[in-house]
């Protein structure tokens, strides 16, 4: 929490148009996301819609942009890694309580994680006290439809009679890609004879839910926390 304003800082990474951002950027400081407010914005995708929406909201949000075949064409010799290190950067530059992936497209290794969980220091930072939690928002159940593309992965299953029903989560993130422990899950129904594009409209209204209140709850455990402290 800042010293300055009493509010949880959070980070949000993003690769598109943002709506899941915007559903964070209006439920900051409300009883929905109490006390909390987004400070930092960054994108692996120039063109994303949510980099506007960050610097339209009021006040407007500072942004980063950082994609990975331009880092490495820029940095010969650099790798993969080394750009998740390049992104720790600008995240723990920002001392934020938490970090939310909002459509990310882009899977953060060790590299990012040993960073902002403090057990490793990038040259010329300083090292993480806390380690900051990261949590993800997934649109497919736990231990479903892993990776990219889970919403017409889902909807595929159904059609072939494999599923019948798919939903959304919020989890921790670890290395194991969408492995992490789910923090709210929602089932969400599909239902016979709509179109992927119906499915996907609901889904999303869903995923605008649970990511603020996932990111309420991870929050609320600094509150535990914090209280118990003599």
């Amino acid at each position: 929490m800042s010293s300055e304003t009493g509010k949880w800082r959070i980070v949000v990474l993003i690769s598109g148009s943002g709506t899941n951002l915007q559903a964070l950027i209006d439920a900051q400081d409300t009883p929905n996301l109490p006390n909390a407010r987004i400070v930092h914005v960054i994108s692996n995708r120039k063109a994303a819609y949510g980099l506007t929406r960050a610097a339209s909201a009021n006040p407007p949000i500072s942004t980063s942009y950082l994609a990975l075949q331009p880092f490495l064409k820029a940095n010969p010799g650099k790798n993969r890694a080394d750009y998740d290190a390049e992104v720790a950067r600008l995240v723990i530059r920002q001392k934020p309580n938490l970090v939310v992936l909002a459509g990310w497209m882009h899977v953060l290794g060790e590299r990012f994680l040993d960073v902002v969980s403090g057990s490793a220091t990038l040259e010329g930072e300083v090292q993480v006290e806390n380690p900051i939690p990261v949590i993800n928002l997934h649109p497919a159940l736990p231990g479903a439809f892993a990776g990219a593309n889970g919403i017409d992965r889902a909807f595929e299953a159904f059609q072939k009679g494999e599923i019948t029903k798919s939903g959304v989560m919020v989890h921790r993130v670890i290395k194991e890609v969408d492995r992490g422990e789910p923090i709210i899950v929602r089932d969400v129904e599909i239902v016979k004879g709509e179109t992927l594009e119906q499915f996907e409209e609901r889904l999303h209204r869903v995923e605008w839910e649970i990511i603020v209140q996932g990111a309420a709850k991870v929050l609320g455990e600094y509150e535990v926390v914090s209280a118990t402290i003599p």
